[in-house]
Formats: structure tokens, C-alpha cells, sequence
């Protein structure tokens, strides 16, 4: 059951698992690979934490603040071990080590993982677009997206259609979500940034980037930009190890929220084209490790 629900709270971490999200025990199970039991209980058990909502007859629902306790949650009940193979994976496909085909039971043992756990890893990792299984077995990695290049081409785009949206007609973000990315952005300045998962902290800026492009009501702009965030996890990997940057982009996330509350666009606009271009260069100047 720990298992289970550790798994759990990794989806509702990485984002795979939104509020508002509806858990089905059978499609859970045959996702991980166990049966419906253990599923239930952890759902119940995560219940009692407060990730989850009971919906008497229907199951439950991801809580609408899942996210900003998730990894106390994660803390209780476990879950970390599937977010340290995440990383092990990525860090052995950047160095060449993991070949671009592989079996699941290759994979179950080089990481020691279980076959539900594998199975979510694998799962996140085809959302993001740099693997997919092989027809009858096993699984092809992508080498696409692991250059430099390509890591620059997503923050091109980011600048062209992030600063836009802010301009669009209508531009509204609700007051009730933008208390929300300040609460967020405000605890990881009060030292949150030292004690989060690296993963919880990539997961954060995902999440206040899509919240304010949202607010444009254009759907794609926001689509456009969840399909980039969906694949470029692995590029940024390297970079999430480095915490000393997130301090300032929390500053910066905090002075746009703050125009956007006094209607002023077009300087929002500006300051987050700005952040985006600061972020790209701080990336690129990163040492490869490869």
C-alpha cells in the first residue's frame, strides 16, 4: 500500500496527476502493474493526508492544493524513489550509457524498481516525448532531444509566445490564482528552494508559467506551451540540480505577478520576455557533463 500511495503522490508531483484530476482504481492498477486492493487503500490513505477527495460513489479527486503539499505527503508516505530513477535514467541517457533500446526487465534491474513503479517512470517518460515502446517489446529512446541546440530552440519559442499571451484581449488572471503562484513562489523564497525536491521545484515554475499564459483565454497559446514543457524536462535535467538560481526567478515571478495585478500588461509582458531570455543564458552557460 506504501508503494502505491508513494507512486501516487510522485504522479500528483510531477504534474501527470492535476487537482481536480479523477483517480480510477483499474486504470491506476493497470497502469502499475498490481491489482485494485493496494490501489484503494492508498487512495484512501492519501485521502486522509489531504492529496486526495473522497467522492462518495465516484472514486476520488486530486484536492485543489494537492500540489502545495505534495511532498510533505511524500515525506509520510514515500515516493522518492521513483523521482531518484527518474533522474538516474535521465543522467545514464545523457551520458550515453542507457542504449536507445531497451528491455523493461533490463531496466527493472539496473534501478531496482517494481514493475508498477517502472511502469510510471515509463509512462511520464513517453508524455515527454523522449521515449516509446517498441511494437511487441521493449522501448526506443529518442536522441533528439538531448543537445544544446534543442534546449535553445524551446526557449525561443517560450519567448515569442509567452510575452504574448500576456498582451492578448481579455488578458485576465483570476485574483484567487494569482494569490495562489504568490503563496508558492513566497514559500520557496522562505526556504523552500533548499528543502524541495528538484523535480517539486521544476514542477512549480511548469505550473506558474502555464497559470499566467492561461489567463490569456487563448487555448493555444497554453496548449502550445504545455506540449514544450512536456518534453523539455530532459534538456533542463542538468539544471535542476543547481539551486542557486531559483532565488532570483522567484523575485522575478513575484514583480510579474505584481503588474499583472495592477493591469499593467505590457511591462509584465516585457519583464517576462526579459526572464526567459535570463533563464536561456544561465542554462547555456551551464558545463555539459556529456
Amino acid at each position: 500500500m506504501t508503494e502505491a500511495a508513494g507512486t501516487i503522490a510522485a504522479l500528483v508531483a510531477d504534474g501527470t496527476l492535476k487537482p481536480g484530476d479523477r483517480l480510477l482504481a483499474q486504470r491506476l492498477a493497470d497502469q502499475l502493474g498490481v491489482s485494485r486492493f493496494p490501489i484503494g487503500q492508498a487512495m484512501r490513505l492519501l485521502a486522509e493526508r489531504g492529496l486526495l477527495t473522497a467522492d462518495p460513489g465516484r472514486g476520488f479527486i486530486v484536492a485543489r492544493n494537492a500540489p502545495d503539499h505534495v511532498e510533505d505527503c511524500r515525506e509520510e508516505v514515500g515516493g522518492d524513489d521513483v523521482s531518484t530513477a527518474y533522474f538516474r535514467i535521465a543522467e545514464d541517457r545523457l551520458n550515453g550509457v542507457l542504449p536507445d533500446r531497451v528491455s523493461e526487465q533490463v531496466m527493472r534491474e539496473r534501478y531496482g524498481l517494481a514493475r508498477g513503479q517502472l511502469a510510471q517512470l515509463l509512462s511520464r517518460i513517453s508524455t515527454e516525448g523522449w521515449a516509446e515502446r517498441r511494437p511487441g517489446y521493449g522501448w526506443n529512446f529518442s536522441a533528439v532531444l538531448t543537445t544544446p541546440a534543442s534546449l535553445e530552440q524551446s526557449y525561443r519559442l517560450r519567448m515569442a509566445i509567452e510575452p504574448a499571451s500576456l498582451l492578448e484581449p481579455g488578458y485576465h488572471l483570476h485574483k484567487d490564482v494569482l494569490a495562489r503562484c504568490r503563496a508558492v513562489e513566497e514559500r520557496l523564497l522562505d526556504g523552500g528552494i533548499e528543502t524541495m525536491s528538484a523535480d517539486t521545484l521544476y514542477e512549480r515554475g511548469v505550473r506558474f508559467h502555464e497559470a499566467i499564459v492561461g489567463a490569456s483565454g487563448n487555448p493555444f497559446f497554453l496548449e502550445t506551451l504545455k506540449r514544450v514543457n512536456r518534453i523539455r524536462r530532459l534538456l533542463v535535467y542538468r539544471s535542476l540540480t543547481d539551486r542557486s538560481r531559483y532565488r532570483q526567478q522567484a523575485i522575478e515571478h513575484l514583480q510579474i505577478l505584481d503588474l499583472l495585478e495592477l493591469g499593467a500588461q505590457e511591462e509584465a509582458a516585457e519583464l517576462l520576455r526579459k526572464h526567459l531570455e535570463g533563464v536561456k543564458e544561465k542554462l547555456a552557460a551551464m558545463p555539459s557533463r556529456s
